[in-house]
Protein backbone atom coordinates (compact mmCIF):
# COMPACT_ATOMS: atom_id res chain seq x y z
CA UNK A 1 0.00 0.00 0.00
CA UNK A 2 1.08 3.58 -1.20
CA UNK A 3 1.97 5.56 1.80
CA UNK A 4 3.45 9.39 2.22
CA UNK A 5 7.01 8.08 2.73
CA UNK A 6 6.97 6.36 -0.36
CA UNK A 7 5.88 9.49 -2.07
CA UNK A 8 9.44 10.87 -0.28
CA UNK A 9 11.52 8.16 -1.29
CA UNK A 10 10.58 8.48 -4.82
CA UNK A 11 11.13 12.14 -4.37
CA UNK A 12 14.15 11.87 -3.23
CA UNK A 13 15.47 9.05 -5.20
CA UNK A 14 14.64 10.97 -8.58
CA UNK A 15 16.60 14.12 -6.96
CA UNK A 16 19.58 12.30 -6.29
CA UNK A 17 19.54 11.21 -10.29
CA UNK A 18 19.50 14.88 -11.41
CA UNK A 19 22.86 16.83 -11.29
CA UNK A 20 22.73 20.38 -11.28
CA UNK A 21 24.03 20.78 -14.66
CA UNK A 22 21.89 18.66 -16.06
CA UNK A 23 19.16 21.02 -14.55
CA UNK A 24 20.54 23.87 -16.01
CA UNK A 25 22.01 25.23 -12.54
CA UNK A 26 25.44 27.72 -12.65
CA UNK A 27 28.64 26.05 -11.65
CA UNK A 28 29.71 26.28 -8.28
CA UNK A 29 32.73 26.44 -6.25
CA UNK A 30 33.37 23.86 -3.67
CA UNK A 31 32.93 20.89 -2.32
CA UNK A 32 29.00 19.54 -2.52
CA UNK A 33 27.91 16.64 -0.42
CA UNK A 34 25.45 15.49 -2.89
CA UNK A 35 26.02 14.63 -6.69
CA UNK A 36 22.38 15.61 -7.52
CA UNK A 37 20.02 18.51 -6.83
CA UNK A 38 19.14 19.80 -3.05
CA UNK A 39 15.90 20.23 -1.79
CA UNK A 40 16.21 24.21 -2.21
CA UNK A 41 17.21 23.67 -5.84
CA UNK A 42 14.80 21.66 -6.92
CA UNK A 43 12.45 24.47 -4.88
CA UNK A 44 13.30 27.15 -6.14
CA UNK A 45 13.45 25.93 -10.06
CA UNK A 46 9.66 24.25 -9.05
CA UNK A 47 8.86 27.91 -8.09
CA UNK A 48 7.65 26.92 -4.56
CA UNK A 49 9.30 27.60 -1.31
CA UNK A 50 11.88 25.74 0.29
CA UNK A 51 9.31 25.02 2.99
CA UNK A 52 6.59 23.55 1.04
CA UNK A 53 9.07 21.14 -0.92
CA UNK A 54 10.50 19.95 2.58
CA UNK A 55 7.12 19.10 3.70
CA UNK A 56 6.51 17.01 0.47
CA UNK A 57 8.96 15.45 0.72
CA UNK A 58 8.65 14.73 4.38
CA UNK A 59 5.09 13.69 3.83
CA UNK A 60 3.45 16.54 5.64
CA UNK A 61 2.10 18.27 2.78
CA UNK A 62 -1.47 16.51 1.78
CA UNK A 63 -3.25 17.12 -1.76
CA UNK A 64 -0.56 18.76 -3.28
CA UNK A 65 -2.04 20.97 -6.73
CA UNK A 66 -1.31 19.66 -9.71
CA UNK A 67 0.46 22.28 -11.33
CA UNK A 68 2.66 21.51 -8.84
CA UNK A 69 3.42 18.63 -9.41
CA UNK A 70 4.06 18.94 -12.84
CA UNK A 71 6.68 21.78 -12.10
CA UNK A 72 8.27 19.45 -9.76
CA UNK A 73 8.18 16.48 -12.38
CA UNK A 74 9.47 18.91 -14.78
CA UNK A 75 12.54 19.66 -12.64
CA UNK A 76 13.26 15.85 -11.69
CA UNK A 77 13.21 15.21 -15.47
CA UNK A 78 10.44 12.70 -14.93
CA UNK A 79 9.81 10.26 -18.14
CA UNK A 80 5.72 9.74 -18.87
CA UNK A 81 5.47 6.38 -16.41
CA UNK A 82 7.13 8.27 -13.32
CA UNK A 83 5.38 11.23 -13.80
CA UNK A 84 2.40 9.02 -13.44
CA UNK A 85 3.91 7.03 -10.43
CA UNK A 86 4.02 10.35 -9.09
CA UNK A 87 0.82 11.60 -9.36
CA UNK A 88 -0.69 7.91 -7.86
CA UNK A 89 1.67 8.64 -4.65
CA UNK A 90 0.27 11.86 -3.79
CA UNK A 91 -3.06 11.28 -4.55
CA UNK A 92 -3.57 12.87 -7.86
CA UNK A 93 -3.73 10.01 -10.46
CA UNK A 94 -3.80 11.62 -14.45
CA UNK A 95 -5.54 9.09 -16.22
CA UNK A 96 -8.51 7.45 -14.46
CA UNK A 97 -10.31 7.86 -11.50
CA UNK A 98 -10.02 6.36 -8.00
CA UNK A 99 -9.99 2.41 -8.61
CA UNK A 100 -12.76 0.11 -7.06
CA UNK A 101 -11.52 -1.73 -3.77
CA UNK A 102 -9.13 -4.11 -4.75
CA UNK A 103 -10.13 -7.85 -5.44
CA UNK A 104 -8.58 -10.77 -7.00
CA UNK A 105 -7.31 -10.35 -11.02
CA UNK A 106 -9.11 -12.93 -12.80
CA UNK A 107 -7.03 -15.43 -13.88
CA UNK A 108 -9.26 -16.86 -16.97
CA UNK A 109 -7.56 -16.18 -20.94
CA UNK A 110 -10.29 -15.93 -23.37
CA UNK A 111 -11.06 -18.53 -25.85
CA UNK A 112 -10.22 -15.71 -28.38
CA UNK A 113 -6.75 -14.58 -27.01
CA UNK A 114 -5.74 -18.62 -26.48
CA UNK A 115 -6.35 -18.99 -30.27
CA UNK A 116 -3.95 -15.85 -31.33
CA UNK A 117 -1.27 -17.59 -29.79
CA UNK A 118 -1.78 -20.65 -32.12
CA UNK A 119 -2.24 -17.88 -34.85
CA UNK A 120 0.95 -15.98 -33.92
CA UNK A 121 3.19 -19.54 -33.87
CA UNK A 122 5.95 -20.30 -34.64
CA UNK A 123 6.72 -17.10 -32.93
CA UNK A 124 6.84 -17.43 -29.05
CA UNK A 125 3.70 -15.75 -27.20
CA UNK A 126 2.68 -15.73 -23.84
CA UNK A 127 -0.21 -14.15 -21.96
CA UNK A 128 0.75 -12.30 -18.72
CA UNK A 129 -1.29 -11.00 -15.64
CA UNK A 130 -0.50 -7.07 -14.20
CA UNK A 131 1.65 -9.07 -11.89
CA UNK A 132 3.66 -11.45 -14.27
CA UNK A 133 1.55 -14.79 -13.71
CA UNK A 134 2.17 -16.80 -16.68
CA UNK A 135 -1.54 -17.19 -17.60
CA UNK A 136 -0.85 -18.66 -21.48
CA UNK A 137 1.63 -19.83 -23.65
CA UNK A 138 2.36 -21.24 -26.67
CA UNK A 139 4.65 -24.21 -27.31
CA UNK A 140 7.38 -21.62 -28.31
CA UNK A 141 6.32 -18.74 -25.30
CA UNK A 142 7.09 -21.72 -22.97
CA UNK A 143 9.90 -23.07 -24.26
CA UNK A 144 11.33 -19.80 -23.98
CA UNK A 145 11.80 -20.27 -20.19
CA UNK A 146 13.00 -23.34 -19.93
CA UNK A 147 12.57 -24.83 -16.11
CA UNK A 148 9.67 -22.98 -15.58
CA UNK A 149 7.52 -25.97 -16.38
CA UNK A 150 8.55 -27.78 -14.07
CA UNK A 151 6.26 -25.51 -11.39
CA UNK A 152 2.80 -26.07 -10.58
CA UNK A 153 0.98 -23.68 -13.05
CA UNK A 154 -0.01 -21.38 -9.95
CA UNK A 155 3.46 -20.50 -9.41
CA UNK A 156 4.44 -19.34 -13.02
CA UNK A 157 5.39 -16.02 -13.08
CA UNK A 158 8.29 -14.28 -15.10
CA UNK A 159 8.78 -12.09 -12.16
CA UNK A 160 9.36 -14.87 -10.05
CA UNK A 161 11.22 -16.95 -12.50
CA UNK A 162 13.83 -14.00 -13.36
CA UNK A 163 15.02 -13.65 -9.70
CA UNK A 164 13.97 -17.48 -7.98
CA UNK A 165 14.64 -20.02 -10.66
CA UNK A 166 18.01 -21.56 -11.12
CA UNK A 167 17.65 -21.07 -15.13
CA UNK A 168 16.40 -17.55 -14.51
CA UNK A 169 19.75 -15.88 -14.13
CA UNK A 170 21.48 -17.98 -17.53
CA UNK A 171 18.71 -18.42 -20.04
CA UNK A 172 18.97 -14.04 -20.18
CA UNK A 173 22.13 -13.06 -21.74
CA UNK A 174 21.12 -9.12 -20.59
CA UNK A 175 20.27 -10.45 -16.77
CA UNK A 176 20.71 -7.23 -15.50
CA UNK A 177 18.66 -4.82 -17.97
CA UNK A 178 15.54 -8.12 -17.70
CA UNK A 179 15.92 -8.00 -13.82
CA UNK A 180 15.67 -4.00 -13.66
CA UNK A 181 12.61 -3.68 -16.14
CA UNK A 182 11.39 -6.17 -13.91
CA UNK A 183 11.38 -4.42 -11.02
CA UNK A 184 10.05 -0.89 -12.90
CA UNK A 185 7.18 -2.56 -14.37
CA UNK A 186 6.41 -4.22 -10.90
CA UNK A 187 7.21 -0.34 -9.01
CA UNK A 188 4.55 0.68 -11.85
CA UNK A 189 2.11 -1.48 -11.35
CA UNK A 190 2.49 -0.81 -8.01
CA UNK A 191 1.73 2.80 -8.12
CA UNK A 192 -1.84 2.67 -10.36
CA UNK A 193 -2.97 -0.16 -8.19
CA UNK A 194 -1.39 0.07 -4.70
CA UNK A 195 -3.70 -2.36 -3.17
CA UNK A 196 -4.27 -4.88 -5.52
CA UNK A 197 -3.10 -8.73 -3.74
CA UNK A 198 -1.87 -10.56 -6.34
CA UNK A 199 0.83 -7.36 -7.16
CA UNK A 200 1.80 -6.98 -3.51
CA UNK A 201 1.91 -10.86 -2.97
CA UNK A 202 4.74 -11.17 -6.09
CA UNK A 203 6.51 -8.20 -4.59
CA UNK A 204 6.16 -9.07 -1.05
CA UNK A 205 7.57 -12.91 -1.84
CA UNK A 206 10.56 -11.49 -4.09
CA UNK A 207 11.58 -8.33 -1.70
CA UNK A 208 12.19 -11.28 1.31
CA UNK A 209 13.51 -14.21 -1.26
CA UNK A 210 15.55 -12.09 -3.73
CA UNK A 211 18.36 -9.44 -2.45
CA UNK A 212 18.49 -8.19 -5.76
CA UNK A 213 14.94 -7.49 -6.24
CA UNK A 214 15.19 -5.65 -2.68
CA UNK A 215 18.19 -3.56 -4.04
CA UNK A 216 16.24 -2.85 -7.35
CA UNK A 217 13.20 -2.07 -5.51
CA UNK A 218 14.58 0.43 -3.38
CA UNK A 219 16.25 2.41 -6.80
CA UNK A 220 11.93 3.57 -7.10
CA UNK A 221 12.34 3.11 -11.00
CA UNK A 222 9.05 3.25 -12.85
CA UNK A 223 8.34 1.61 -16.20
CA UNK A 224 5.62 -0.09 -18.43
CA UNK A 225 6.78 -2.72 -20.67
CA UNK A 226 5.42 -2.17 -23.96
CA UNK A 227 8.33 -3.71 -26.07
CA UNK A 228 12.11 -4.03 -26.12
CA UNK A 229 15.33 -6.67 -27.01
CA UNK A 230 16.33 -9.53 -24.77
CA UNK A 231 19.16 -11.91 -25.10
CA UNK A 232 18.92 -15.55 -24.65
CA UNK A 233 21.33 -18.28 -24.07
CA UNK A 234 18.73 -20.76 -24.48
CA UNK A 235 20.48 -24.17 -23.38
CA UNK A 236 18.81 -26.12 -26.37
CA UNK A 237 18.62 -23.82 -28.82
CA UNK A 238 21.88 -21.53 -28.08
CA UNK A 239 22.05 -17.54 -28.10
CA UNK A 240 19.59 -15.34 -29.71
CA UNK A 241 18.21 -11.91 -29.69
CA UNK A 242 14.66 -11.16 -30.19
CA UNK A 243 12.50 -8.59 -29.97
CA UNK A 244 8.99 -8.22 -28.40
CA UNK A 245 5.83 -6.35 -28.47
CA UNK A 246 3.99 -6.24 -25.60
CA UNK A 247 -0.18 -5.75 -26.44
CA UNK A 248 -3.35 -5.20 -23.76
CA UNK A 249 -5.90 -7.70 -23.44
CA UNK A 250 -9.28 -6.18 -24.27
CA UNK A 251 -11.92 -7.21 -21.33
CA UNK A 252 -9.29 -8.35 -18.98
CA UNK A 253 -7.97 -7.91 -15.64
CA UNK A 254 -4.52 -6.06 -16.81
CA UNK A 255 -3.53 -9.11 -19.43
CA UNK A 256 -1.04 -8.52 -21.89
CA UNK A 257 0.01 -10.51 -24.51
CA UNK A 258 3.72 -10.68 -25.32
CA UNK A 259 4.96 -11.64 -28.92
CA UNK A 260 8.95 -12.13 -29.69
CA UNK A 261 9.76 -12.12 -33.05
CA UNK A 262 13.26 -11.95 -35.18
CA UNK A 263 13.99 -10.84 -38.27
CA UNK A 264 13.35 -13.90 -41.03
CA UNK A 265 16.62 -15.19 -42.44
CA UNK A 266 19.28 -14.66 -39.46
CA UNK A 267 20.40 -16.74 -37.21
CA UNK A 268 18.13 -15.55 -34.32
CA UNK A 269 15.40 -16.43 -36.54
CA UNK A 270 16.49 -19.86 -36.98
CA UNK A 271 17.43 -20.46 -33.56
CA UNK A 272 13.56 -19.33 -32.60
CA UNK A 273 12.25 -21.92 -34.57
CA UNK A 274 13.87 -24.28 -33.04
CA UNK A 275 12.14 -23.18 -29.76
CA UNK A 276 9.48 -26.14 -31.17
CA UNK A 277 11.60 -28.93 -31.04
CA UNK A 278 13.25 -27.90 -27.44
CA UNK A 279 10.91 -30.41 -25.70
CA UNK A 280 7.60 -28.68 -24.94
CA UNK A 281 6.26 -29.08 -21.50
CA UNK A 282 2.71 -30.89 -21.25
CA UNK A 283 1.23 -28.05 -20.21
CA UNK A 284 1.98 -25.02 -22.56
CA UNK A 285 -1.79 -23.60 -22.45
CA UNK A 286 -2.71 -24.67 -18.48
CA UNK A 287 -3.97 -21.17 -16.91
CA UNK A 288 -2.28 -20.11 -13.69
Amino acid sequence: MSTRSDLGEFLRSRRARVSPREAGLPATTGRRRTSGLRREEVAMLAGVSIEYYTRLEQGKQSNPSRPVLEAVAGVLRLDDDERRHLFGLAGAPVRRAPAAPARPARAEVRAEVRRLLDIVSPHPAQVLSRANDLLAANEQGLALLPGIEEWPARARNTARYTFLHPQGRRVYDNWEEVAAATVAHLRAVAGADPDAPDVTAVIGELVVKSAEFARLWERYDVRSRTNGRKRFNHPSVGRMTLSYEVLEVARSDGHRLVVYQAEPGTPDHDAMLLLRHAGTPRTAGEPA
